[in-house]
């Protein structure tokens, strides 16, 4: 199965010089060993604005052009607008991101790997699927 990989695990693989953080970055490298990690647009972007110096944005971007950025659909965008409503209306707050994430792992019938917690929240309400690290 195809995995989404959101920001805060690759900023862990990127930045990160926390032992805490071993078990997400070899989980990472062994998904993109499988070729099993879908890159979307709102990710990337995400990382790369956290890069204002341009010889390592450069050097970013072109290591991240290895992942196939994979199309978000129109439809895409009503179905986080159903989930984020659906979410709202139960209480649940969430980022226009967050749900367009969901979206996506919903209609590829994908997991999500992310250590943000919101998402334990949403999947009480919506059926999107989690990465588990084994």
């Amino acid at each position: 199965m195809k995995v989404i990989v959101d920001t805060p695990i690759w900023s862990y693989a990127l930045r990160s010089k926390n032992a805490g953080y071993k078990l997400h970055i070899q989980a990472l490298e062994a998904l993109i060993s499988d070729q099993r990690v879908i890159m979307l647009g709102p990710v990337k972007q995400e990382l790369l604005s956290g890069y204002s110096d341009k010889p390592r944005f450069n050097k970013l971007n072109h290591k991240l052009s290895y992942f196939e950025n994979t199309p978000i659909v129109d439809d895409d965008y009503v179905q986080a607008a159903m989930f984020s409503n659906t979410c709202r209306s139960r209480g649940v707050q969430g980022s226009h991101i967050d749900f367009l994430i969901c979206a996506v792992a919903f209609r590829l019938k994908s997991e999500i790997f992310t250590t943000d917690k919101d998402f334990s929240y949403y999947t009480k309400h919506i059926p999107i699927q989690m990465f588990e690290i084994k």
